[in-house]
């Protein structure tokens, strides 16, 4: 796998490859590093991004887990388990920017994995140039 750097903006399709979650006492998130599926130019590349647990994003984060495929029956529960979500797959749409002189991934947008077949090829390798 290649090292992780800075993404360019865009559609890919991912998998979970690591989870670590943080609860800082104002902020709470879930750090997830992702490896790049499709497209092609991209494949194996490495990224880390954050997923917030305040009351204000749970409606992100549960939309990251429906899309993802998280199980239903612990998702139902309002469980979530660091290793159930390794391996899980989706589509994410990324923007860069920088905070505080910090570079940011931010995750803008999911779908499932499914969706990446109906991404239209022209568009995805000009997202991914």
């Amino acid at each position: 796998m290649k090292a992780e750097a800075e993404i360019v903006d865009g559609v890919f399709l991912v998998r979970v490859d690591q989870v670590r979650y943080s609860k800082e006492r104002q902020k709470p998130f879930y750090a997830l590093r992702f490896s790049v599926l499709e497209p092609t130019p991209w494949v194996g590349r490495a990224f880390s991004a954050r997923l917030y647990c305040t009351a204000k994003a749970l409606w992100k984060f549960s939309w990251f887990l429906r899309d993802f495929g998280y199980d239903t029956e612990l998702f139902g529960r309002d469980e979530i388990d660091d290793k159930a979500l390794i391996g899980l797959r989706g589509v994410v749409k990324l923007s860069n920017s920088v905070v505080n002189g910090r570079h940011v991934t931010n995750l803008e947008a999911f779908a499932t994995a499914g969706a990446w077949v109906s991404i239209d090829s022209p568009s995805r390798s000009q997202v991914a140039s």
